[in-house]
């Protein structure tokens, strides 16, 4: 078991704890007095509130991170309108703001990310060796 669902476990407790107290022992000293029926009914509610965020938060911290900027360098990718100074690439299937390294690049190109300037990609042709024929 990890830690992390150890906690979730404990603070589930001393939350249920919580609730049982002050629904037996606090609310009546303030004069409200409620039905021992209500914590039938909230503890199972308070239990199922927390298993569901306990899921949905775990679910979330083991999403991968969405790519950016960040991990662009070295990716691949198309031209998808002419890069003169500044166009548009393909690449991960996201559409980016780039400009190439020395000359012109046509559409239809295929590229790889070098940099960035800003939140414009640097990029450059890429190059296949002699008997390559993707």
């Amino acid at each position: 078991m990890n830690i992390r669902l150890i906690w979730a476990i404990i603070t589930n407790i001393l939350e249920e704890a919580a609730i049982a107290l002050a629904i037996i022992w606090w609310l009546p000293r303030l004069g409200v007095n409620l039905p021992w029926r209500s914590l039938i009914i909230l503890m199972p509610a308070w239990l199922a509130i927390s298993t569901f965020t306990y899921w949905k938060g775990s679910r979330a911290l083991m999403r991968k991170p969405l790519p950016g900027l960040s991990d662009m360098v070295g990716s691949k990718g198309k031209v998808v309108s002419a890069l003169s100074p500044s166009g548009m690439v393909n690449i991960r299937g996201e559409l980016w703001d780039a400009s190439p390294v020395g000359t012109r690049l046509e559409a239809g190109v295929e590229v790889e990310v070098v940099g960035q300037e800003g939140l414009k990609l640097v990029v450059r042709k890429l190059e296949r060796p002699a008997g390559d024929k993707r």
